[in-house]
């Protein structure tokens, strides 16, 4: 299994816009073989004092793939295909972390 955190920048303004986009692809990818969890996070209201905030113009998706195979599968379906035209001019920026478990 593998973790993937994938860090979306929007346009200032564009959460909104972008979410709706996103969550109608949710049902799909979480249909792939191999995907074993798929959504969207932004901040949590909490008073914990050291908790990063990743602000009103960035959105984190958590995502556990089988394996490596899967995530690159995932990455040329169709959805997502059209789902990233869909947002292009929302994304300013992407990053991808993918990790294994540290057990």
């Amino acid at each position: 299994m593998i973790h993937v955190i994938a860090t979306i920048e929007l346009a200032p303004g564009t959460r909104g816009a972008w979410l709706a986009e996103f969550r109608k692809i949710i049902a799909d990818v979480r249909a792939e073989k191999g995907c074993l969890e798929y959504g969207p996070a932004i901040d949590a209201a909490t008073d914990i004092e050291i908790q990063a905030k990743v602000g009103p113009d960035k959105v984190v998706v958590v995502e556990k793939w089988e394996d490596v195979a899967a995530l690159k599968a995932h990455s040329v379906t169709p959805h997502m295909q059209s789902y990233r035209v869909q947002v292009k001019d929302y994304v300013r920026a992407v990053n991808l972390l993918v990790l294994d478990p540290a057990e």
